[in-house]
């Protein structure tokens, strides 16, 4: 589980290529993997946002928010992860939709990226909007909009594109095109609400990728449990595309909230150690 290479690609959001054959030759778009930094570390979930078979590798984009990220940024080229799991999770459903919009908004741009090249090599139209709250913070734009016949851009500060939301741009195109086959989704929470209260109105077909806290990956824990059309579903073997119509966004957010002190705890730990 070698780390091939590494790159600073915005403020706290790291790339990684990593050395890992089985994951190269079966992850489809919309999976992830589960990885930990070390014995003692917890595991955490990462999008596989792309994939080389000749050169056996993954690659990940991640934000360091918390503990275990903050640990994984620290990592360089050449050092090993201690466990690495994956392709888990269902693949994103591909299939021709005709004209698709894919809104991504911050780190969930990466997570979009595969999910926008394997909607355009099915036939589909793609009109792509990207968000961030600065113009650092919207990435990947140019390999975004290699698979886009359009692209808008909105940020909070108004520092790239227009100033607002993805929303923004996102009522006008279907407010003036109602023929969109489907909307995909991914970022923040908020957004992905925002996103589906928007297109539920127009009775759109809207898929959103959540990022609920997970521990196995596999089904048994119940930690991403999500409240789907009254029933409950996880997001690690259900998921994590859901139909965003469908989901109980209130409780989801609520369940994020659940380790916030603990998280404050461990980080206030990270730092004596870095300071020691």
């Amino acid at each position: 589980m070698k780390i091939i290479a590494k790159e600073h690609i915005a403020e706290d959001l790291t790339k990684f290529v990593i050395e890992s054959e089985l994951i190269a030759e079966k992850a489809l778009p919309g999976q992830f993997i589960i990885l930990m930094v070390c014995k003692e570390g917890e595991r955490i979930p990462l999008t596989i946002v792309d994939t080389d078979e000749k050169k056996k590798t993954i690659t990940i984009i991640f934000q360091e928010v918390g503990y275990t990220t903050k640990l994984l940024g620290r990592l360089e080229s050449g050092d090993l992860l201690y466990s690495l799991v994956g392709p888990l999770g269902k693949a994103t459903p591909v299939r021709n939709y005709g004209k698709v919009i894919v809104v991504g908004g911050g780190v969930g741009i990466a997570e979009l990226l595969p999910v926008a090249r394997a909607f355009k090599d099915a036939g589909c139209a793609i009109t792509s909007i990207l968000g961030g709250r600065t113009a650092e913070l919207v990435i990947l734009p140019e390999q975004v909009k290699e698979y886009s016949e359009d692209m808008y851009i909105t940020t909070d500060d108004g520092s790239l594109g227009e100033k607002g939301m993805v929303t923004d741009p996102l009522k006008r195109l279907i407010e003036k095109d109602q023929n969109y086959g489907l909307v995909f989704c991914v970022g923040p929470l908020p957004m992905m609400r925002a996103v589906s209260d928007l297109t539920r109105a127009f009775n759109i077909k809207t898929l959103v990728c959540l990022n609920s806290i997970m521990i196995d990956g596999t089904g048994m824990c119940g930690g991403c449990r999500v409240t789907i059309n009254g029933e409950t579903k996880f997001t690690c073997v259900d998921g994590p595309d859901f139909d965003g119509h469908e989901v109980d966004f209130n409780e989801l957010m609520t369940r994020q909230k659940r380790f916030i002190s603990h998280e404050k705890h461990a980080m206030c730990k990270l730092d004596e150690k870095i300071k020691k």
